[in-house]
């Protein structure tokens, strides 16, 4: 399974990027308003660091106004992917940037059927929001259950990319299930290497070491 960073965090990627296990990052304009710089420089600086794909948000509500946004977006790097949330106006969007040969991943995904008709309309990405799911009180991860199902019936040229990850649980739980990529704030992603009897294991064998005469 394919791991992103979900933030526009610099220093988050930076770091993360020096693990060598991030294949790629998502943002969206919370993301980038917290960071509290332009766009285009925070943009500049993700592609400087992760060779991989980017996911940039798309804001406009109808087709036309999303075609035009994912022009420029594509346009800025190679690996940009421009997010569009699945409406009947973004699936038309979602058609023309296929024949245009745009990258897209379709967002704020919560029921098969809407994903089903992402990946129909030629879209490279669908993201559940399974954290979301878990807010009002249902299973996020039926969902990717479903998905998984669905797109291994019709080999659909299409990945799921897990996202509204809150914990280390949903990661494992998405990796067992088969999603193609999970998208993990910073935060996430640091738990999910720490253990406490890893620390243990440490300070014991550095004490043990220092016993061994030198």
């Amino acid at each position: 399974m394919k791991i992103f960073l979900d933030t526009a965090d610099i220093s988050e990627i930076r770091e993360a990027a020096s693990w060598g296990i991030i294949d790629g990052v998502t943002t969206n304009p919370t993301l980038v308003a917290k960071t509290g710089r332009k766009f285009a420089e925070v943009v500049r600086d993700i592609t400087a660091i992760v060779d991989g794909p980017i996911s940039l948000e798309a804001t406009s509500e109808d087709a036309e106004g999303l075609v035009a946004e994912a022009r420029v977006l594509s346009a800025i790097h190679k690996n940009v992917v421009v997010k569009i949330p699945i409406t009947t106006e973004g699936l038309k969007a979602i058609k023309r940037c296929r024949a245009e040969r745009i990258k897209t991943n379709t967002t704020l995904i919560f029921s098969a059927n809407q994903a089903l008709l992402a990946a129909k309309a030629g879209t490279n990405y669908v993201s559940p929001f399974i954290g979301r799911l878990d807010d009002q009180g249902q299973v996020g991860m039926d969902l990717v259950r479903e998905l998984v199902t669905v797109f291994f019936n019709y080999e659909f040229d299409c990945e799921i990319l897990v996202a509204s990850i809150r914990h280390p649980i949903h990661v494992l739980s998405a990796a067992m299930l088969g999603a193609d990529i999970c998208t993990v704030p910073f935060d996430v992603l640091k738990k999910m290497v720490g253990h406490s009897l890893t620390d243990v294991g440490i300070a014991r064998f550095k004490k043990d070491w220092a016993k061994i005469p030198k």
